[in-house]
């Protein structure tokens, strides 16, 4: 076993114990971020896109139709800006809500710049 001047990576005197960690340092990097877009149309209702916005984006009233003005006015409008996969997901529950009403509306990512 080891002697207790000898440093073996193990703790306590009998030499039996847990090895310890050298520390390192971790670099995270912030995940890039996506637009997800609401694109206009003719037949989608100005009040469905508000309930998306409401209930997928969890946007309140207010901000829910300025964006959907924003959408009617030029064409389109940024729902939100999020990580890829949270971003993916939101695209797919636009597109699932609408096609249940049949509505054309499209929904559509673009890297945030």
């Amino acid at each position: 076993m080891g002697a207790p001047d000898q440093d073996n990576g193990f703790t306590g005197q009998s030499g039996v114990g847990t090895r310890t960690a050298p520390s390192t340092r971790l670099r995270l990097t912030p995940p890039s971020l996506w637009k997800v877009i609401l694109h206009n149309d003719d037949f989608t209702t100005r009040d469905f896109v508000v309930q998306i916005l409401t209930s997928v984006f969890r946007k309140p009233e207010a901000e829910a139709v300025r964006i959907m003005m924003d959408v009617h006015r030029k064409g389109t409008g940024v729902a939100g800006i999020y990580p890829y996969d949270v971003a993916d997901t939101k695209v797919a529950q636009v597109r699932t809500l609408a096609e249940a009403r049949e509505f054309p509306l499209l929904c559509t990512l673009e890297p945030e710049a």
